[in-house]
């Protein structure tokens, strides 16, 4: 038999799919991509076919290569498709790959499979775009994506500019970074939303830095702030500051 079956088993799970999600795009029965794995059976050519769509490769890799073997072969294959294009590849995090980013962060094989686009207008770099949820950021709406710029050394990082903030402990989030004076090894984060009080993490706590540099939202999306939310947030905001310059000095 070929190395279809093996080779379908180390592509769903290179994606994290479930046996159940790779059949559904695959447009069989879950039962049927068990036995194909198990190589109880031989997957049809029109299924192989539609492998090679989603992932970009030929029914001879399929059927001939171990890809689980070869795998640097297969992702340089793939990197060197996406560097011909000569523009800067943007890795998309949606909110539901959030955990599996957490995990996955310095996995090239991970940080590969993520969908890509790009944007012509950003000077040469290294971007990411992560999708945000919630309104602690207002009156930037949730659903938006934030594309950041890799922040290299921590210490680059400046006041009240706002950032993609990935850490062990909070996760992905999107927010406003303090330093602190006292501390070279704290950070406070504050949210746009007055509503959401500033909070701390530690610098060792943190696993990347993006710094925002452009915002993609729906059309139509921005919500409208009426007088009495507007002065509440007035106010809140003044508590905030105060608060601030006791914590930071």
């Amino acid at each position: 038999m070929s190395t279809a079956g093996k080779n379908l088993k180390y592509l769903r799970k290179l994606r994290g799919w479930t046996q159940e999600e790779f059949a559904t795009k695959l447009q069989i029965k879950r039962s049927l991509l068990g036995a194909y794995e198990e190589e109880r059976a031989e997957p049809r050519i029109d299924v192989l076919e539609l492998v090679g769509e989603l992932f970009k490769l030929t029914l001879d890799d399929l059927l001939l290569k171990d890809l689980a073997d070869s795998k640097g072969n297969y992702l340089a294959k793939r990197r060197a498709q996406k560097l011909s294009a000569g523009t800067n590849e943007i890795q998309f995090v949606p909110v539901k790959a959030a955990a599996g980013y957490l995990a996955g962060y310095a996995d090239p094989e991970f940080i590969d499979e993520l969908n890509t686009f790009t944007l012509p207008m950003l000077a040469p770099g290294q971007y990411r775009a992560f999708e945000i949820v919630g309104d602690s950021m207002l009156p930037t709406p949730s659903g938006s994506i934030i594309v950041g710029e890799k922040v290299e050394d921590i210490n680059d990082v400046k006041n009240t500019f706002t950032y993609i903030v990935v850490s062990r402990n909070e996760g992905i989030v999107y927010k406003r970074m303090m330093k602190n004076n006292r501390s070279k090894n704290k950070y406070t984060l504050v949210s746009d939303n007055p509503t959401y009080q500033p909070y701390q993490v530690n610098g060792e706590d943190i696993i990347e830095v993006w710094k925002a540099t452009m915002i993609i939202g729906k059309a139509n999306a921005q919500p409208h702030w009426n007088v009495n939310q507007l002065a509440n947030v007035v106010n809140t905001l003044q508590e905030q500051v105060s608060y601030l310059k006791k914590k930071i000095n």
